[in-house]
């Protein structure tokens, strides 16, 4: 579904990637993880359309998205969520999800009266919110949420995109360990639910990466040290403390 080959990035002397290459299929569950500098913001950037490759090529469905920028990819069928929760403070959780399902249905001209009179937009919002258990929370303002439930509302409205692949910035950054686990079941549960095709998440917990992950691609200075499954990453401890640098049981 995704392929990039041999992509590279240069902001002016600094390369912060060097000769990417990597494909998702239908079906995976595929984590990106390296340490701080590895070019994992930059590769989630040139993969999702926000930045083209100084060099390579970049393919959704055969077709090039370097550059597409979000609003394009998401009407493909590929779409993001955000590290810093992306959400808007002064809607509620229930306006939040109706005003992505809004924006895929291309009715953003007359946002606000659609978001009021609209069955079909306001019945896609309530099914990603019951699907998220974020239904008894429809009302509440998004910036009153504890930090677990916004995130898990930045996500929720990527879902209301109906993405046949979405990507995860840090889907658990900045939540409680018990709510990190709560998050990453609710996203599986939902992604089963709607039929989403593919996962592609970047996370520096690594319990939360060899407990969900069916590949692992993990960075490091730009350029892919290894492509493989969770059991053959866990298995070089070479790897494991270039790219982690801690044990697994422990953030990096």
């Amino acid at each position: 579904m995704l392929i990039a080959e041999h992509v590279s990035k240069h902001y002016g002397q600094f390369r912060a990637l060097n000769d990417v290459s990597l494909e998702v299929g239908g079906g995976e569950f595929v984590s990106i993880i390296g340490p701080n500098g590895a070019g994992k913001s930059t590769l989630i950037n040139v993969l999702t359309g926000l930045a083209r490759p100084s060099s390579g090529s970049v393919r959704f469905k055969e077709r090039d998205i370097a550059g597409i920028g979000p609003v394009k990819l998401a009407r493909l069928g590929m779409a993001r969520s955000f590290q810093l929760v992306q959400i808007f403070p002064d809607l509620t959780v229930m306006e939040t999800l109706q005003a992505a399902v809004v924006s895929r249905l291309r009715r953003g001209r007359r946002l606000f009266a659609s978001l009021a009179g609209d069955g079909t937009v306001r019945a896609e919002a309530a099914e990603v919110a019951e699907l998220f258990g974020l239904d008894v929370k429809a009302h509440a303002l998004a910036r009153h949420l504890p930090q677990g439930d916004k995130k898990l509302l930045d996500v929720a409205s990527a879902f209301a995109l109906r993405p046949e692949i979405i990507l995860l910035d840090e889907p658990t950054s900045g939540v409680s360990t018990g709510d990190k686990t709560k998050i990453m079941e609710i996203l599986v549960s939902a992604a089963k639910q709607i039929g989403l095709s593919a996962i592609i998440q970047v996370e520096h917990d690594m319990d939360i990466v060899f407990g969900y992950s069916d590949r692992i691609i993990a960075l490091h200075q730009g350029a892919v040290l290894a492509d493989a499954a969770p059991e053959a990453i866990q298995a070089d401890q070479r790897l494991v403390d270039m790219v982690i640098g801690r044990r697994r049981g422990h953030t990096a």
